[in-house]
């Protein structure tokens, strides 16, 4: 069965700032932005992926008093928001997941008010997220060098709309795979803290050295209470018992990650000579550091790949499945490891594995928890950091023995996180699959859900 058409003007509930735009020109920017008050939406919170509906990482704020100049900017739970300028196919929505009840959105966004009777802000947020209204974007979308897409083009976008029952049933049965997704990606969230917690008290507060400098002799002490006693007996004697010079645990040295791996740097095949790369999923995955800042512990897939002759001929060095990298230039310090045979853009550094190489977990860690804001002294780091400086970053050198260890205690939290993240994925794809074949009536939904 195929639905009627509804253009968002429609659908958008009856008052004046249903559909609006935040406040003009400079009215609120980095003069007025603090740490507390009103939360301001940027494009930063929006987010490509599906299951993120609004990013509330890095949100910044402006005083209440401000934001009440700007009530027809106010976006509550229930509201879309879209970019007007740059990333025009980003879109977002207030709702329960959201961490405020209200927020002003800023000057290069605007902010849907649907009418509840007539549309469900989820069922609209999921069109607005598939190929179909990607592609009605993307049709009304205005300049070239800095996209744009106003309010006029959005008031006129016409959207299938099925009874609301109907609406509600698609998204209530989409939403439910994406709080799979979103459960799985906070486990994963809370494995790697576990991960990561047992390695500060390691090797970067030296908890175990400094337990037994202050007196403690039982094992199960002397491990922070986190082990078994047989465990604990273990772990205990691979630590020192007293710090050294340079206030490490003695016998540990600071080595470079050039003394202990093979670094090599990624490469970009000539743009102009666009046959290098694909989009369609075949060839040689390419990670740019678009990809790196969007995947989680683990890159699985990337947005484009390369053709294999390519990759030969512009010798664009491919790595193994379980090499950490990290980025170095635009924004340094994204760390992730490779799920799978891979190749990266030249602003991704790889730690392949030799035999003086710490394990992946360890060496990830590592990676993780370090200060890139030590790497240089110029205020903008990304033009402090080259490839040169990577080779030389400092990496503690514990024993071969003590950071197999630590791997070996972490290796089941680093699978779950593997595992889940191939869940989402799967989970992704069905989603991505059905959203536009039941948004259109191609499929209905009591079938889907017969077969699912």
């Amino acid at each position: 069965m195929t639905y009627q058409f509804s253009a968002i003007q429609d659908l958008a509930a009856n008052r004046k700032s249903a559909l609006a735009t935040g406040p003009f020109g400079s009215s609120i920017g980095s003069k007025t932005f603090q740490n507390q008050g009103v939360p301001v939406i940027r494009g930063s919170n929006l987010s490509e992926a599906v299951e993120l509906r609004l990013n509330d990482d890095g949100l910044v704020f402006i005083d209440a008093s401000l934001a009440e100049k700007f009530s027809r900017s106010k976006a509550v739970r229930g509201d879309l928001i879209f970019t007007c300028w740059g990333t025009v196919n980003q879109v977002g929505l207030i709702d329960e997941r959201s961490e405020y009840d209200a927020y002003i959105v800023s000057n290069k966004q605007m902010k849907l008010s649907a009418d509840p009777e007539k549309a469900d802000p989820l069922y609209l947020y999921y069109y607005f997220s598939s190929p179909l209204g990607q592609q009605a974007i993307a049709d009304n979308t205005i300049g070239s060098s800095v996209p744009g897409f106003n309010l006029t083009a959005l008031r006129s976008i016409r959207v299938p709309s099925p009874p609301l029952k109907v609406q509600i049933g698609i998204s209530q049965f989409l939403g439910s795979l994406d709080d799979k997704i979103e459960l799985n990606r906070r486990m994963n969230q809370t494995l790697e803290e576990m991960a990561r917690a047992l390695f500060r008290d390691w090797f970067v507060d030296f908890g175990p050295t400094r337990r037994q400098m202050e007196g403690a002799t039982d094992p199960t002490a002397i491990m922070g209470h986190a082990f078994p006693s047989d465990k604990a007996a273990t772990l205990a004697t691979l630590f020192p018992v007293k710090l050294g010079e340079g206030e490490l645990p003695e016998g540990w040295a600071v080595q470079t990650l050039a003394d202990r791996y093979k670094i090599t740097i990624g490469r970009t095949p000539p743009r102009k000579e666009k046959w290098h790369f694909r989009n369609d999923g075949h060839g040689v995955p390419w990670l740019s550091i678009r990809d790196l800042g969007n995947c989680e512990t683990f890159a699985f897939d990337t947005a484009e790949t390369l053709e294999e002759n390519s990759v030969a001929s512009c010798r664009v060095p491919v790595i193994g499945a379980g090499t950490v990298m990290v980025s170095f230039k635009l924004t340094v310090g994204r760390v992730a490891i490779a799920a799978k045979d891979m190749a990266t853009n030249e602003a991704i550094a790889h730690l392949n594995t030799t035999d003086k190489s710490a394990p992946t977990e360890y060496t990830y860690s590592w990676m993780k928890e370090f200060d890139y804001g030590t790497l240089g002294s110029t205020s903008s780091i990304a033009n402090a950091v080259n490839s040169k400086t990577i080779r030389s970053m400092p990496i503690l050198s514990s024993g071969i023995a003590l950071e197999a260890k630590y791997s070996e205690v972490v290796k089941y939290l680093f699978a779950k996180i593997k595992a889940n993240t191939e869940e989402n994925q799967t989970l992704a794809e069905l989603r991505d699959l059905l959203l536009p074949k039941l948004i259109s009536g191609q499929i209905r939904l009591k079938n889907v859900e017969n077969m699912v």
